[in-house]
């Protein structure tokens, strides 16, 4: 039987069913009294399935707690041997990255490691628009051609089997180092160090990272490896793997990975490195972004990662791998600056294809339950992952979308819970629709012939629909963790609540219907943003915002509520400004209030 709707919302103003958080009551009271926690964050923790055992270990993530022996992944120590005797021999080596966050951050963290121990390592990262996504076969040759013995692929290769094959038979060794599923057949390299490899245990606790985590683990092993060799015994000083647990957290944050386990810890630890400003080019980008404050992870995964993504998308691939590893104050500065304003022109490309493809789309979804495809002609293939999260959004389903130019089209998809699209993907390619594609649970990317995407979509639909057997129809629903009256909404709660951060996939942040509000105050700022003067019935007041609002119906509602009380739905936020220590909500959704007081 179903639950009654939160508050009794079966459609909000964004056509959502509310529904409550589910919480273990007497968990949640047990939470409270072994460790010494107000109420409200033993149900916090219960919703979030952490037990009294766990709680500790999730309230404090330490990397000493969750930090594994690198050796547990298969093929780990070949990788790291070879490697270090790649660093030993002074061997030219080549990393080939991804343009992505995740990416140049993997590449930033190798570039790094080797740049501490007085070897450079060639960086070698992929045009989107002229080589696509993962190894290609002329430019992997090409390095090979620069005398390069030895190439570590970082966020891509795992289904990369003609390409990498090519190299090496042309004499090129290659370790993987990957995330995104694997097929039953790997490629047949050196070594290949992927969680989600199939002998892997499936769903195990290293699953769940992403590229850069896994390429932390590999310079860790390798790290080791040139400390039992005597490597550091002349006199060389090892470096320090934890000053750059900054640009582990920025692109674990970005890659939307779950931040549970170690990567909850990473992201933790990380967050503090990056307080510090020790990455001049993080540094940069938050300056030239106006954060003026700590990071946290809303700041890496919505500020500082889509201006290290805007090079790729729009811009010079490699800039932001650049930018990430450089320790020169001038090129950081400059490498932001030309950042910034790439990001600022995506930031237009996104909202033209988004435009096109709602058009599209609103006069189709009823017809498709179980995905939203869009294909046009011509649309940037830089801006298409951000437009198929925004569709994933907007109509609750998973969202693939596709440019397309001649004969191919590029496409990036995004999915919602419960519906591995990743999986799908694959099976696409194996089923010979594709040109070439993979990714994971979450996200995926492909590439596929203009004639057959018809049969895709048909293939797509009848995959998930079987996924949706086991979870049920895809109902457009928004989880809440309570409700409270606006005087509630303090300063104190949010302490409270900041002991629950790093906020993500897995630990969503804790999000509250503000009820019975009334608006005595609203104004569009910016293009499209709602700005909002809450008040309670004791007259308490409250400063709220809803991003993008004017995009859909929430904006409007917002402005027209006419002093109707309202329960308004959303996340707590400090509000710093002009030196101010005060609460604001951050609105996600509203609904009209049945009490008409």
């Amino acid at each position: 039987m179903t639950n009654p709707a939160f508050l009794g919302v079966e459609s909000s103003i964004t056509g959502r069913r509310w529904k409550a958080r589910n919480s273990d009551e007497r968990l949640a009271l047990a939470l409270a009294q072994a460790h010494g926690l107000p109420e409200l964050v033993g149900r916090l923790l219960a919703g979030r399935g952490v037990g009294v055992e766990e709680a500790e270990r999730f309230l404090t993530p330490t990397l000493r707690a969750f930090m594994p022996d690198p050796s547990v992944l298969h093929d780990m120590d070949v990788a790291a041997e070879r490697l270090a005797r790649a660093i030993r021999d002074g061997e030219k080596v080549a990393v080939f990255g991804d343009y992505d966050v995740d990416g140049a951050t993997s590449t930033a963290l190798l570039n790094r490691f080797f740049r501490s121990l007085g070897r450079e390592l060639r960086v070698y990262i992929p045009d989107r628009i002229e080589e696509g996504y993962g190894p290609n076969l002329p430019a992997l040759l090409k390095l090979k051609a620069e005398g390069v013995v030895l190439v570590v692929t970082v966020d891509c290769g795992v289904t990369s089997f003609d390409p990498l094959h090519g190299a090496v038979a042309a004499g090129l060794e290659v370790v993987v180092v990957d995330h995104h599923k694997a097929e039953p057949r790997l490629p047949a390299v050196t070594a290949v160090v992927n969680p989600n490899r199939l002998d892997e245990p499936a769903g195990g606790p290293l699953s769940t990272l992403a590229a850069v985590g896994v390429t932390f683990l590999l310079i860790v092993a390798v790290n080791r490896a040139l400390r039992k060799s005597g490597f550091y015994s002349n006199g060389r000083t090892e470096p320090d793997l934890m000053s750059w647990l900054d640009i582990v957290a920025l692109g674990t944050v970005c890659d939307v990975v779950p931040l549970v386990g170690l990567n909850r810890a990473f992201v933790a630890q990380g967050l503090r490195v990056m307080g510090k400003r020790a990455n001049i080019g993080i540094s940069a980008l938050a300056d030239v972004a106006g954060v003026n404050e700590a990071m946290d992870a809303y700041h890496a995964g919505y500020i500082i990662g889509p201006r290290v993504n805007a090079g790729g998308r729009v811009g010079r691939a490699d800039l932001g791998t650049t930018l990430l590893a450089t320790e020169l104050a001038a090129e950081a500065a400059a490498l932001a600056k030309e950042l910034h304003a790439f990001n600022a022109e995506r930031r237009a490309i996104e909202a033209a294809v988004l435009d096109d493809a709602i058009a599209m789309m609103d006069a189709e979804v009823d017809t498709c339950p179980e995905l939203v495809l869009a294909v046009g002609e011509g649309w940037h293939p830089g801006v298409i992952g951000i437009v198929a999260s925004r569709l994933k959004d907007r109509y609750s389903r998973p969202a693939c979308v596709v440019a397309l130019d001649g004969v191919l089209g590029k496409a990036s998809g995004r999915s919602v819970r419960g519906v591995d699209l990743g999986s799908a993907i694959i099976a696409a390619r194996q089923a010979g629709l594709l040109v070439a594609g993979g990714g994971h649970a979450m996200a995926a990317g492909f590439t596929v012939e203009r004639e057959r995407i018809d049969d895709l979509r048909a293939f797509l639909r009848e995959r998930i629909a079987r996924q949706l057997d086991d979870v049920g129809p895809l109902v457009p629903s928004m989880s809440l963790d309570g409700a409270m009256s606006v005087r509630a909404a303090n300063t104190e709660l949010l302490r409270h609540l900041e002991r629950l951060a790093p906020y993500g996939t897995g630990n969503a942040e804790p999000r509250f219907a503000v009820t019975d509000a009334r608006i005595v105050k609203a104004d569009v700022v910016g293009a499209n943003h709602v700005r909002c003067i809450l008040t309670g019935s004791d007259g308490s007041r409250l400063k709220s915002i809803a991003f993008r609002a004017m995009d859909g119906d929430l904006g409007p509602a917002l402005l027209q509520s006419g002093g109707r009380p309202m329960h308004l739905a959303g996340t707590l936020r400090p509000d710093r400004w002009n030196g101010n220590d005060g609460v604001q909500l951050l609105i996600d959704d509203a609904a009209v209030s049945g009490n008409p007081s």
